[in-house]
């Protein structure tokens, strides 16, 4: 073999090892994947407005924690909003019960971006704050207000998920007339938005069912000394005093009857039906009757597991409206999901179609806000526990008319000076 072909051999022989090398090599890693990132959360804020200090605070902090539970749960189930997830946060403010405070509130609100307002639990309270709720567009919802001034506004923003005073006052006293017998009767009120047109829808329905109204007197929401009024009250012998306001008033003015050795069977409405009021009015509080709007709590359709759940959660009992700031919550939920967005301006449209099976019952608005046929229960102290008498639905009972636009103040017409407190409903 020549050199030049010995050459040639060992050239091709190297390339041939160096080609079965280069097979043995592993192929180089494929590039890892990225994990797909789980889409962004957007958190969606609730407000919640009462009073969470003050003599009212046990109903305003009951309403509250109904919307804490009501977040909870959607956030626990996962809310879903134009195909993208959603969580749901509260921001609670104390209105204190106070109208000025309550604009303050609102506004407080509206600046944070808000979706919506469940609240407030005072009328004087939720009527001066609709204004500033619908100027923002944000939508409100109270699970408590009763003056038929709330909803007569004219906001589209504005709705409330228990019955007026313009059908709780005549539920009241046609209950009196037909049921209590009553033919003489004294009506006072705490001269608030709520007391004041509580007792006004009672007076007129009374009155036009001919019993004789022989006193009526107002107080305010801060007093707790009536000994004044019921002596006066006692010298006209009614056989039914009818109380509109708030338990702190109504429990030491039912335990003052007592010791003024005062017949007359007593009666208000649904800021004195909680456990607070037998609690202040004590022994005399056996008999004291009160309506509210809603079905008892226990056979409301979602009643029975929700008061578990309540119990469970905060160790104590339901007040009042904690079912209502509950469903309140779900309402919005439900609307936002209907429009596919969390924007108000898009959403408020859905909440006047709601139609929705809540812990409360149905619940369907009007065109003016107000639930559809809401019922009423009268309830009884007896045994010291409240206990339901009889339920009613009073339809589309007609509201009064509605007043002149309200002041921050709220301060509703009387012949007393009208507190600076907004004392329910």
């Amino acid at each position: 073999m020549n050199r030049r072909l010995l050459i040639k051999t060992a050239a091709a022989l190297a390339i041939a090892l160096a080609l079965v090398a280069c097979g043995d090599k592993a192929p180089p890693p494929a590039p890892k994947a990225e994990a797909p990132k789980p889409p962004e959360v957007q958190v969606v804020k609730i407000g919640a407005a009462s009073p969470l200090t003050g003599a009212q605070a046990h109903i305003g902090i009951d309403i509250r924690n109904g919307v804490q539970l009501a977040i909870e749960d959607a956030n626990k189930a996962g809310v879903t909003i134009g195909g993208k997830p959603v969580k749901l946060e509260m921001v609670a403010e104390d209105d204190e019960a106070n109208p000025t405070k309550a604009t303050t509130v609102a506004q407080k609100l509206a600046d944070a971006k808000v979706a919506g307002v469940v609240g407030h639990f005072n009328s004087g309270a939720s009527i001066p704050a609709s204004k500033i709720y619908a100027d923002a567009g944000i939508p409100q919802i109270s699970p408590s207000s009763t003056n038929p001034d709330y909803t007569l506004k004219g906001y589209k923003t504005t709705f409330r998920v228990v019955a007026h005073d313009g059908q709780q006052g005549p539920t009241l006293g046609r209950f009196a007339l037909d049921k209590l017998k009553a033919k003489t009767i004294a009506v006072i009120d705490d001269s608030t938005a709520y007391g004041q047109g509580l007792a006004d829808n009672f007076e007129a329905t009374v009155k036009a069912g001919g019993a004789k109204v022989v006193a009526r007197e107002h107080t305010t929401d801060k007093d707790t000394d009536f000994k004044a009024i019921l002596t006066k009250i006692k010298g006209r012998n009614p056989d039914l005093i009818m109380f509109g306001g708030i338990d702190p008033q109504a429990g030491p003015m039912k335990k003052q009857m007592a010791e003024l050795g005062i017949k007359a069977q007593f009666i208000g409405g649904d800021g004195m039906q909680t456990p607070n009021f037998i609690k202040l009015a004590g022994d005399s509080a056996e008999g004291a009757m009160a309506s509210i709007p809603g079905l008892p709590k226990e056979t409301m359709p979602g009643g029975k597991e929700f008061l578990a759940k309540y119990k469970a959660k905060f160790n104590a009992e339901v007040e009042l409206f904690a079912p209502m700031g509950y469903d309140a919550v779900m309402v919005f939920v439900e609307a936002m999901k209907r429009a596919g967005s969390t924007d108000p301006a898009k959403f408020l449209p859905e909440i006047g179609k709601t139609d929705y099976k809540g812990v409360i019952g149905p619940i369907a608005f009007d065109e003016k806000g107000d639930l559809k046929n809401g019922p009423i229960t009268i309830y009884v102290v007896k045994g010291g526990k409240w206990e339901a008498l009889e339920t009613v639905s009073p339809g589309a009972a007609p509201a009064a008319e509605a007043k002149p636009e309200a002041k921050a103040e709220a301060k509703p017409e009387t012949k007393a000076e009208a507190p600076k407190d907004a004392a329910k409903k």
